[in-house]
């Protein structure tokens, strides 16, 4: 098994920055400078040409994604693995955008890609054995864990999480409790690091809304349908932290520290 030099990512993103860090400080030439030395920015996907695997790590939009893995089949060499850090859309179907299927892979990194001890890997139906292992080294390589799914709708990660994050969006929906004491309530009461109404604003309230309806629409049943309180927010432009305001106030927060500094 030939051993990977180089990594393609395309994606500048919280997920794409972090995979493309992650490399470098493991000492992997990352095209996407001590550790930073490995690390080479372009905007040009021409340019990924040697690597010898490309992670995905862009909107989580299957139409974009698949115009994407489409451009990459015919830059990448031959021997290439296209890999997706998709969270939840059918490597299967990426994969038919491109004439190598059986080197296409998921590679979902959980976030921010640098601290967290997780990748989950995910065969299409047409992924190898040699992609598998290839994959799975390098996962390794990182530090990583490594953990194995199946190609449906939302793999293990999110096919349990996302729901959890819709029902406390129904809670809030609801009026069972305030944003703060459902947060609260899993926190102490079941020893989440996040509550997870904090938790969407981290991970983008766009992005859970995007894989609710993936589930949704994939596993066809009526309880993945997303809480229409996260629909409102997602149309507001509420999409957590990124924006400064989601379920929570960051500017307000921001405002208030700042303020606290100067007294």
């Amino acid at each position: 098994m030939a051993e990977i030099q180089i990594i393609g990512v395309v994606g500048g993103g919280q997920m794409g920055s972090g995979i493309a860090l992650l490399a470098a400080a493991h000492g992997i030439e990352a095209a996407g400078s001590d550790a930073l030395k490995h690390l080479h920015c372009t905007s040009n996907l021409e340019d990924l040409h040697p690597a010898d695997v490309i992670i995905e790590a862009i909107i989580e939009s299957e139409d974009v994604k698949r115009n994407l893995f489409s451009e990459l089949d015919k830059i990448a060499k031959a021997s290439a693995i296209l890999a997706s850090n998709t969270s939840s859309i059918s490597i299967t179907r990426l994969a038919s955008a491109t004439n190598r299927p059986e080197q296409v892979i998921g590679m979902h990194f959980m976030n921010p890609p640098p601290i967290m001890k997780l990748i989950e890997i995910v065969k299409g139906a047409e992924t190898s054995d040699t992609t598998f292992s290839i994959t799975k080294a390098l996962a390794e390589r990182f530090g990583k864990t490594v953990i194995c799914s199946r190609d449906y709708p939302g793999f293990i990660v999110n096919r349990i999480l996302m729901p959890m994050i819709n029902e406390a969006f129904y809670a809030l929906y609801t009026a069972v409790a305030s944003k703060e004491d459902i947060d609260t309530g899993m926190k102490l009461g079941t020893k989440h690091p996040m509550g997870p109404l904090e938790l969407a604003d981290f991970i983008g309230l766009d992005v859970c809304l995007s894989i609710m309806k993936i589930l949704h629409n994939g596993l066809g049943d009526s309880r993945y349908a997303p809480c229409p309180l996260l629909v409102q927010y997602v149309d507001a432009g509420r999409l957590g932290r990124k924006r400064g305001i989601g379920v929570y106030n960051y500017r307000k927060k921001a405002e208030e520290t700042k303020a606290s500094a100067r007294l």
